[in-house]
């Protein structure tokens, strides 16, 4: 007993599976909305924004809607949110456009992809508590 302590639990393969094969999906979503709708620089950054959010609210269903014990909840929760959303890329819009001096859009890109995102987390529960007492 005294060996097990200090032994990390086994990873579950076929969640790590799921997470990948999320991730892939999300991965390629992401950048075939990127690459289908690129945004001009000076410009309010759609495909960044637009990934984020929706991604907020797939998140809110997911965690809510899908059971903890299968693994349909880390392929969407982890896996495909978490490739699809980019936080990353949000923060490098926003100090390019802070760079170039356009802080009221950095401002108002900042405010609108947090209000957008805790909005849609919140309608994402909705919808599945929603469909939790649907016949």
């Amino acid at each position: 007993m005294r060996g097990q302590r200090n032994r990390p639990p086994r990873p579950d393969v076929r969640e790590l599976a799921a997470i990948f094969a999320g991730g892939m999906l999300g991965a390629l979503a992401r950048v075939g909305l990127a690459q289908g709708f690129p945004h001009a620089t000076g410009a309010w950054p759609w495909p960044t924004f637009s990934v984020n959010v929706a991604g907020a609210l797939l998140l809110g269903w997911a965690v809510t809607r899908l059971p903890p014990g299968s693994y349909r909840r880390p392929f969407v929760g982890i896996g495909v949110c978490g490739a699809l959303t980019t936080f990353s890329t949000l923060q490098l819009e926003l100090l390019h456009m802070l760079d170039d001096g356009r802080w009221a859009l950095a401002l108002a890109y900042a405010a609108a992809s947090l209000a957008g995102g805790l909005t849609a987390v919140r309608a994402g529960i909705a919808l599945a508590r929603e469909e939790r007492r649907a016949p």
